[in-house]
């Protein structure tokens, strides 16, 4: 059967939501209307249908600051955040009346890194990315660095499931259950790996792997089959079918900082001014993407370096979240 092939969208033509928000590198978005994003001021920021908004902000022991990267909303409407701290990471829950507690710190008798992803599957399981183990992370903006890995929590408690990935970011299971799809960011691919009844992953499948200038950070699964990536850098939304193809949906990026940094990628000298760069006409670094509307056509970008949520209507609905029937409190 054809695969859906996306139109591209004119970034002109995005639309935006939210005021003031600060680093909203995940977006989550359920069916009651609400939109939820990590915000460096110290916890989620929640986007009301409404058109309000409101921040649940708390901080970690000890006063150190709470810099959420990756988060997910639990069916009891709190969250829990990855730690994307400077040299200590950890995965904490938060409440929305500001209560923090530790979900994860410690795997296999070691502090977690800087911490970048956490997400549920239907099951209840939980997964948690860190990218790199090199302090600091610029170190690992490299194809030749690969010691990212992947965290199981279960009934089992917690445990590396995969390891030795090539900057690992979002990661999340297909809607079969039957894949844990994974962004490796700097090892600039797509993989997949099987999962056994037991949660044990299997070998890695790599479904695509991308060219210049694309460097996927997030992911999120259609109706159709198809995973959209978000690419980092050039600002890039690309959708990838069943067979690997690629489709890019949207582009807003300068060719001259996309040129300028992929030299430094190939060189082994890519580093933070690389990405701290809003390169785009109106995206500010995209990082993430999540299906919502009612008819789960609406497409909303988290960016790195934004203070508002975009987004853009699309041909193909996305395949609803395990958290889409939450409904804020």
């Amino acid at each position: 059967m054809q695969q859906l092939r996306e139109r591209p969208v004119d970034p002109a033509a995005l639309s935006f939501v939210g005021a003031g928000l600060v680093r909203p590198e995940c977006v989550l978005a359920a069916a009651d209307g609400s939109l939820y994003t990590a915000d460096w001021r110290g916890g989620v920021a929640h986007l009301r249908s409404d058109g309000t908004q409101m921040l649940y902000g708390g901080s970690l022991p000890g006063g150190r600051p709470l810099r959420p990267n990756g988060i997910a909303l639990l069916p009891d409407g709190s969250f829990l955040l990855a730690d994307l701290g400077e040299t200590q990471g950890g995965v904490f829950r938060l409440q929305r009346d500001g209560r923090v507690e530790p979900f994860v710190e410690r795997v296999d008798g070691v502090d977690l890194p800087p911490t970048n992803y956490v997400a549920r599957d239907a099951q209840g399981r939980t997964w948690i990315t860190v990218s790199t183990r090199r302090v600091p992370r610029a170190q690992a903006y490299r194809a030749d660095v690969a010691d990212g890995f992947v965290v199981l929590v279960d009934g089992r408690g917690a445990r590396i499931v995969a390891d030795g990935l090539g900057y690992t970011n979002e990661a999340l299971v297909s809607p079969d259950d039957a894949w844990l799809y994974v962004n490796e960011t700097f090892g600039r691919r797509l993989s997949r790996f099987r999962i056994a009844a037991d949660g044990t992953l299997g070998a890695r499948e790599v479904v695509t792997t991308f060219g210049h200038g694309s460097y996927p950070d997030g992911l999120a699964f259609d109706a159709e089959g198809g995973v959209w990536i978000t690419s980092i850098v050039s600002n890039r939304v690309i959708r990838v079918d069943r067979d690997g193809a690629q489709t890019v949906v949207i582009e807003d990026a300068d060719p001259a900082h996309v040129d300028w940094a992929e030299r430094a990628y190939l060189a082994g000298a890519m580093g933070r001014p690389h990405l701290d760069k809003a390169a785009g006409t109106v995206l500010r670094n995209v990082s993430s993407l999540a299906f919502g509307g009612p008819d789960l056509r609406t497409a909303y970008l988290g960016c790195l370096l934004g203070d508002a949520i975009a987004s853009f209507r699309t041909s193909v609905a996305g395949h609803p979240p395990v958290h889409w029937k939450v409904r804020a409190p």
